[in-house]
């Protein structure tokens, strides 16, 4: 789908309330276009409205005008240089960045994560920087929380029913 008719139905999705159909396209969008410092800060708009200041500030990264608070909580649930460069999800040289300041962010970035690691890395290979790999990029890199583990017990009880009933299926089955 071009990229004109997406963001037609990101603002209709947002305009319906749809919010997370509007954030998945725009990843989608951001995917395609990584390069696209709008498409990045649509994003960061998105982000906003679900309150994650994380995310917000992942996306909002190479913008000058960024927040402080944001930009903290973005390195701060992303740790390490090479998982900040993963989630950053940038394609191609730093030159092909449309700002100075994005340039200058995303030439820092992999410099401190070459000296975190002791070798060059280049953002067209993520094995490079393969310390970014260990963890999932949506995941908080933080202890496990009250909701997390809520949900996984709830998943736990649906499966335990689920057996429950197709074990009693079964033995009515060969009585």
């Amino acid at each position: 789908m071009p990229l004109r008719e997406t963001l037609a139905r990101v603002d209709a999705d947002l305009a319906a309330g749809r919010v997370p159909v509007a954030r998945q396209r725009l990843r989608g969008l951001v995917s395609s276009f990584p390069c696209d410092l709008t498409l990045r800060r649509r994003l960061a708009e998105v982000y906003r409205l679900y309150g994650d200041a994380a995310e917000a500030g992942r996306w909002m990264f190479l913008e000058e005008d960024r927040t402080a608070d944001e930009t903290a909580a973005f390195e701060a649930r992303y740790g390490s240089a090479g998982r900040r460069m993963k989630a950053l999800a940038w394609r191609g040289p730093e030159a092909l960045a449309a700002t100075s300041f994005a340039e200058r962010q995303l030439a820092a970035l992999r410099t401190a994560c070459a000296e975190e690691l002791g070798q060059p890395v280049d953002w067209d290979d993520p094995a490079t920087y393969g310390k970014g790999r260990e963890q999932n990029e949506d995941e908080p890199s933080g202890p496990w929380t009250v909701g997390g583990v809520l949900a996984g017990a709830g998943c736990l009880v649906a499966v335990l029913a689920f057996l429950a009933i197709w074990v009693n299926g079964l033995v009515d089955l060969f009585d």
